[in-house]
């Protein structure tokens, strides 16, 4: 089961990333946290911007409503996604 809070501004999710992987997807569910596949190398912040993009992509809103909170030089993140309700964000990502 997915671990999303509700916060003041929007939704937490915890995300597990795989970096360098061969293609971007969500892959499931992994002790509460979303795991995403991400094509882009753990260097220099482009897993993190590759999240942010992926994330404002599927969700179809702006990456300035994606937050990094937690995780920058990490495999296991927090992000804070504003402007898009809990309902919302389960049947976008199909969970």
């Amino acid at each position: 089961m997915l671990n999303i809070q509700e916060s003041d501004k929007g939704l937490r999710i915890e995300i597990k990333v795989q970096p360098r992987s061969s293609r971007n997807q969500i892959s499931g569910v992994q002790d509460g946290a979303l795991k995403v596949k991400l094509t882009a190398p753990p260097v220099e912040g482009e897993a993190n911007q590759a999240l942010i993009n992926f994330f404002a992509r599927l969700l179809k809103i702006p990456r300035k409503n994606i937050v990094l909170i937690r995780g920058e030089t990490a495999r296991n993140k927090l992000i804070e996604i504003i402007g898009i309700s809990k309902d919302e964000l389960l049947r976008t990502l199909g969970i």
